[in-house]
């Protein structure tokens, strides 16, 4: 019976994969032959020294760290979450760099948008510190604020040589794992000061491709300007936009301000409406060159580039009353209905403070609902909800923020789900670093961000659901979340360098660690598999013993001991019973089968029912 791999997608393999079935006849013993793909790219490579590039000291390696797949896993909290049983969101804690590696699976081109407000690197900001040989490990650390030799972690601070360095070695693995997960048509929106603005966009430039920049929008971040700035007020921040490719278009915006225009002098019974929209085409074009008479006998002579339309179009708008000639009849116009408008494009110039919220707006939203003041600058709920409206997210969109922080994008995806009957869904990931002894938020019980960002998350959800009391599908609104937290495997590693071999052979055959429950160990199958976590979970006992059945039989699981034949056969009537098709995949505890003999059959008996999918742990 094959073992699970307890190790997160293998990107560096995938990509192989990939290489491999587009030139198979680049590969000569298993290796890749440089020579020979450099043959069949021709022209496309460029093998100058001297050409334009982004390099900084530690690029390469955060490079691998970004392709190394993670031993770690998710180990749920339900003790910690909102309505378990029923949600679809999910609250993560911890390292957001292995916490992308393990969403890899699972959630591989599922996320519509991604918002992120990371670290400002203004010198003061808590800057990841990731270690290329044992990041769970070093994670681990981190929460604790501490070394491996008990040494406190500092800033990442400006007086650095690696200052700017250190930022991108961050952000780099980062934004290549966040990548991953967008679906063909996503798009990522990243807040930034001036500070780093310049190197984030070289770095998106080169994770996203340059093709794929889409704006970097400008939002007025105050309402009033800062009288003892030293040389300039700073009174907005960057959004830098990319698209995942060409498929992803914003939504275009209604708004009244902007269609002022729209006049219905003569009582069309279309209602209002705009004449004067260019009739030109936009490139010349011969075919289009012809002159137009108008009822009074005036001849109009085309514009520069030729009509847009030919004469059989324009004739047909004419009919229609879409194009109307001039009381003198020396001119045509095209008119545009208010009622036919879809919205404009959005502008990338945030400063209508009505719409998208300012900080100091902001400050006092989060302390209506935590009243301990431990964030400066949380982005307003406004400023999230129309991210969200332009991103196109809708339905059933995955939204996915992996700095958190004072959760303002779980709580803009309840606010947006509430106006408009949408199912969005969100995933946050925080790391739980501590909060300072001497402030209030610590002394009032909140040990770290991210117990405050799930706090406000319950106090958000409820006053949406109060506030939408009244409201048709108010019972449909998920305000709940399912919290998880990094950590080690559940399963413990073999190792045969160990000095002790009698205790590490013993520890490969006993192999959970301990202190682990069947539900981390439920989870972290459901991560390897790449299964949505928040799936449904059916519990069964068959023949004496427990059975999960995952996703309406995709997946089942048993993890009890002392297995006999009678639950293996009455697993294998599940595939009947759930009408599974070819999809139904076994997972078993190693070491959890009555005997050796029960194991070699039991694989024969699922096989004997088409489940070819049976691994162990």
């Amino acid at each position: 019976m094959e073992k699970l791999d307890g190790k997160s997608m293998d990107i560096v393999s995938e990509n192989i994969a990939k290489l491999k079935e587009l030139f198979p006849d680049v590969f000569s013993e298993g290796k890749v032959d440089f020579e020979a793909l450099e043959a069949t790219l021709g022209e496309y490579v460029d093998g100058k020294e001297e050409r334009y590039s982004f390099n900084w000291n530690g690029k390469a390696k955060a490079r691998r760290i970004a392709q190394t797949p993670s031993t770690g896993t998710l180990r749920p909290a339900p003790e910690e979450s909102k309505d378990w049983d029923t949600t679809e969101n999910l609250y993560i804690e911890g390292d957001n760099l292995e916490v992308l590696k393990l969403l890899q699976k699972s959630y591989h081109k599922q996320v519509k948008m991604i918002y992120i407000d990371p670290p400002y690197n203004t010198g003061k900001d808590f800057v990841y510190k990731d270690n290329f040989k044992d990041n769970i490990k070093n994670y681990l650390e981190q929460t604790g604020q501490v070394d491996s030799a008990g040494n406190k972690l500092s800033t990442n601070s400006d007086t650095s040589g690696r200052y700017h360095s250190d930022w991108l070695n961050m952000m780099y693995p980062r934004l290549k794992l966040a990548r991953n997960l967008l679906k063909d048509d996503g798009v990522i929106f990243i807040s930034i000061d001036d500070n780093e603005v310049n190197n984030l966009g070289r770095l998106c430039d080169e994770v996203f491709g340059e093709e794929n920049f889409v704006a970097d929008a400008i939002w007025r971040s105050t309402d009033n300007s800062n009288n003892d700035a030293k040389q300039f007020s700073s009174d907005y921040n960057h959004t830098l936009i990319y698209s995942k490719n060409s498929a992803w278009l914003p939504i275009k915006i209604s708004d009244p301000s902007k269609q002022t225009h729209f006049k219905n002098p003569d009582n069309d019974p279309r209602g209002a409406y705009f004449d004067g929209n260019p009739l030109n085409s936009p490139n010349p074009r011969e075919n289009l060159t012809y002159d137009i008479v108008s009822p009074s006998g005036h001849i109009i002579k085309p514009p520069k580039n030729g009509w847009r339309w030919s004469r059989e179009t324009i004739q047909e708008k004419i009919s229609t009353g879409e194009i109307r000639f001039t009381k003198d009849g020396k001119a045509i116009r095209r008119r545009t209905y208010l009622c036919d408008m879809k919205g404009l494009p959005p502008s990338n110039l945030w400063i209508d403070l009505e719409k998208t919220g300012h900080n100091r707006q902001s400050k006092y939203e989060l302390l209506k609902m935590i009243p301990e003041d431990i964030f400066d600058t949380p982005k307003p709920v406004k400023l999230l909800k129309y991210i969200i409206e332009i991103s196109g997210a809708s339905k059933d969109s995955i939204i996915l923020d992996f700095f958190s922080g004072s959760a303002t994008t779980a709580h803009a995806v309840m606010q947006s789900n509430s106006e408009d009957n949408e199912n969005r869904k969100y995933i946050c990931v925080q790391i739980p670093e501590k909060t300072d002894e001497k402030s209030k938020a610590y002394k009032a019980g909140y040990k770290n961000i991210a117990e405050i960002g799930k706090e406000r998350i319950r106090r958000a959800g409820e006053k949406i659901k109060e506030e939408n009391a009244n409201k048709e599908g108010r019972e449909n609104l998920d305000i709940g979340f399912k919290v998880f937290k990094l950590d080690s495997s559940n399963i413990k590693a073999w190792d045969p360098e160990s000095d002790d071999l009698e205790e590490s052979l013993f520890e490969a055959v006993n192999n959970i660690k301990s202190d682990r429950t069947e539900e981390d160990l439920l989870y972290e199958i459901l991560l390897k598999y790449g299964l949505d976590l928040t799936l449904p979970i059916e519990e069964l006992e068959l023949a004496g013993k427990k059975v999960y059945v995952v996703g309406l039989g995709a997946l089942v699981i048993c993890l009890d001991e002392q297995i006999t034949l009678d639950t293996v056969e009455e697993i294998a009537k599940l595939k009947e019973q759930y009408d599974a098709d070819d999809l139904m995949r076994v997972v078993f505890r190693d070491n959890g089968f009555k005997d050796a003999e029960v194991k070699t059959n039991a694989i024969q008996i699922l096989k004997q029912s088409g489940i070819d999918d049976v691994k162990s742990l």
